[in-house]
């Protein structure tokens, strides 16, 4: 398989790709919320669960070059493996995600959405946490919830993956608002459907 694309694009690079071939998808993998909350113009939403559940369809009837965006590159880098698995070609992630376009002062098209979802993830940790260490004072064993969710974020870091963000995915404002075909038809379709 060739690559035109290098792996990873930094936002200068990635504007610079926008700016020469305006075919450019740029597919973001975050939950609907997150991208509701601001996004790239001109990108797709493709979140990185429902990629996984459609990974049988995404054979690309195009030659477009794909940048795929997260909040700072982890799903996104897992989307790129999930994508390269199909055949896709001309693959880029962008270095540091929405993160990294915001530091360069790029154009970013925002809206109400939910947090991102390394915020939820660190809400929710952090509520475990404290729960279990307050409620140790009355049942002392429960004190395992705090290292519990210690040693999840430590094969967090490890593994780069994180499960409690996939559960919290599955939370009502985290899901899907478009229908499964025609946002996948984003990544697959020779002419996209309009972008958001």
């Amino acid at each position: 398989m060739s690559r035109t694309a290098p792996m990873t694009m930094d936002t200068p690079q990635v504007r610079t790709l926008l700016d020469d071939n305006p075919r450019t998808r740029v597919i973001d993998v975050r939950t609907p919320g997150e991208f509701a909350a601001a996004h790239i113009p001109g990108s797709y939403n493709v979140p990185l669960d429902l990629l996984r559940e459609h990974r049988a369809e995404l054979t690309a009837a195009h030659d477009d070059p794909i940048v795929l965006v997260c909040a700072s590159g982890a799903r996104a880098d897992q989307a790129f493996t999930v994508l390269q698995s199909v055949g896709s070609d001309k693959l880029s992630v962008l270095s540091g995600g929405i993160t990294g376009w915001r530091q360069h002062d790029a154009p970013l098209n925002r809206g109400s959405g939910t947090w991102a979802m390394e915020r939820q993830v660190r809400l929710a940790a952090g509520l475990l946490v404290l729960t279990g260490v307050v409620a140790s004072t009355a049942y002392e064993p429960l004190k395992w919830i705090a290292g519990f969710v210690g040693g999840g974020l430590t094969f967090a870091a490890l593994t780069n993956t994180c499960a409690m963000s996939r559960v919290l995915a599955l939370l009502p404002h985290n899901r899907i608002r478009t229908g499964g075909a025609r946002t996948v038809a984003a990544l697959t379709d020779r002419t996209p459907p309009a972008a958001r």
